[in-house]
């Protein structure tokens, strides 16, 4: 089996194929999936000889290059692994494809360099997005044994464009925030401190911005999601009670609220009896646009909108999302669709937005999408 970016993989072919599609970086964090590079103090442990001798890396020396036969305890640390050699050898690295088994365990996993794959082509003329991808052929492949070891079976280092070492740190899959520095920017936040001023410090405290394994714009996109993520007390409950009310005085009205694994509120989705009636009449298409931010928590507002039989818009459900993502695309599209009692539309319209075409084709696959003007 080929991917994308003719990366050949390892396995056989009668296993099922999940392909992860690496995303462009920017202000919106979607996802589907950037792979962040670990910590670098877990380092993993990696056998280079092939009869079961394990030498624990240290972090700090220089990375081995890979050899067929290197064998890891996870897949994970296998990543962890090639992320610190591609940042060593100034290139970035993505994972491409991997592989389960009719198990459904994960067998193999193809980490690839992070331009590999062809260059999209850029619908609107008017919005042209930059372009990385030259087919580049460097990749790893990890397979996972009957020993319950991962093993490199599959490398190929040669590039087809220039590496930048000096400059790695600036790739997005060598840049890492970690807890205690997610935690001190949301507690600095709060209290009211310039985030110029946090990064400051925090550059002082590492000796310098070279030595900081991230940049500003890390921060502040994860300041961002915080807030978004950040209800004032009383908040949801208060949302809770009005839906509840709703909910008595007709019980067609639907709403559900995602929590986070700290209980706070991240995504909600509501939809009245005439919403629900007029899904089963005029739901064949559907538009779907996020494009509206509710002004005090700056969530993005999701309706989703049909046309009647007299050319007029009719409300079809809505919803709130703390993060336009492919995670909570995904729950969102599938809360409507439960409302609707199952019945997905038969065309649906939306904005370039590489997270809902992910979130579609995962909730709605036989539903055709497309782009609107």
């Amino acid at each position: 089996m080929m991917s994308s970016g003719s990366v050949p993989s390892a396995m056989p072919p009668n296993k099922e194929c999940v392909e992860e599609e690496e995303v462009w970086s920017g202000d919106r964090e979607d996802e589907q999936e950037v792979w962040s590079s670990p910590s670098n103090k877990n380092c993993g442990e990696i056998n280079t000889s092939g009869v079961g001798k394990e030498a624990t890396e240290n972090c700090e020396d220089e990375v081995e290059e890979p050899k067929e036969g290197m064998t890891f305890n996870t897949s994970e640390e296998a990543y962890a692994y090639y992320t610190r050699y591609a940042k060593e050898k100034g290139f970035a690295v993505a994972k491409r494809t991997s592989r389960k088994g009719k198990d459904g365990k994960l067998k193999d996993v193809t980490i690839a360099c992070s331009r590999a794959g062809k260059a999209r082509v850029t619908s609107n003329p008017v919005k042209p997005r930059p372009q990385s991808k030259i087919d580049c052929q460097a990749h790893v492949t990890v397979v996972l044994h009957p020993n319950g070891k991962w093993r490199l079976n599959r490398v190929a280092l040669v590039h087809n464009h220039d590496q930048s070492p000096g400059k790695a740190r600036y790739l997005r899959s060598n840049r890492v925030l970690d807890e205690h520095v997610k935690r001190r920017l949301e507690l600095n936040d709060k209290a009211g401190i310039n985030l110029n001023q946090t990064y400051t410090s925090l550059q002082i405290e590492a000796g310098g911005p070279g030595k900081l394994p991230y940049i500003q714009k890390d921060c502040r996109n994860h300041v961002d999601k915080a807030r978004r993520s950040l209800l004032v007390e009383g908040d949801a409950q208060a949302m809770h009670n009005y839906f509840m009310k709703m909910k008595a005085d007709n019980s067609d009205f639907f709403f559900a609220m995602d929590l986070d694994d700290e209980s706070r509120l991240r995504n909600v989705f509501w939809a009245d009896a005439r919403s629900r009636v007029a899904c089963k009449e005029f739901g064949d298409v559907v538009t779907f646009d996020t494009t509206y931010l509710v002004n005090r928590h700056d969530m993005p507002f999701a309706p989703f909108v049909g046309v009647n039989h007299h050319g007029q818009s009719v409300l079809l459900g809505c919803g709130l999302i703390s993060h336009e993502d492919t995670k909570s695309f995904s729950w969102l599209f599938q809360t409507w669709k439960t409302c609707m009692w199952g019945c997905a539309p038969k065309a649906i319209i939306t904005d370039q937005c590489m997270a809902m075409k992910n979130a579609i084709e995962d909730i709605f696959p036989n539903t055709r999408h497309r782009w609107c003007i």
